[in-house]
């Protein structure tokens, strides 16, 4: 199954994002009030990075309290690291693995379109698996 499948109907329009200028402590209420674990980072219409819990998490550890008052262009994980829509779901879990991250932006052509975690992806991958395990267990008990 390719992204493109499972970001179908939702609209990008519709994804909290945040920017760089953006003060760190601004940023961590949107995740706070929103209950969500990162936001794509946007400048001039691209996404610039990631801005996660992780960042805080490091940063308040190597600074304090002090990294509140950045900008979030300054704390969070950049470049971003992004898939295209026609990337597979098993493609996306792979990367997510080998690069040690819980979300990526979706592009096409290069423009934003949409955001996925890896909860997405696994919800994704296991309810194929039970697809595929129900038509086999239909097919074994009509042959």
């Amino acid at each position: 199954m390719e992204i493109a499948q499972l970001i179908a109907g939702r609209n990008a329009s519709e994804i909290v994002t945040c920017n760089a200028g953006q003060p760190v402590s601004e940023a961590i209420a949107i995740l706070a009030s929103k209950r969500i674990g990162a936001l794509p980072v946007m400048e001039n219409g691209s996404v610039a990075g990631i801005f996660s819990e992780r960042d805080v998490v490091y940063r308040m550890a190597d600074e304090g309290t002090s990294c509140l008052e950045k900008l979030v262009g300054q704390v969070m994980t950049a470049p971003a690291i992004t898939v295209e829509k026609s990337t597979t779901v098993l493609e996306a879990l792979a990367l997510m693995t080998r690069r040690r991250i819980r979300h990526l932006p979706v592009t096409d052509n290069g423009a934003f379109v949409g955001f996925l975690s890896i909860g997405d992806l696994v919800k994704s991958r296991i309810d194929e698996v039970e697809h595929e395990a129900q038509a086999m267990r239909d097919y074994i008990q009509t042959a």
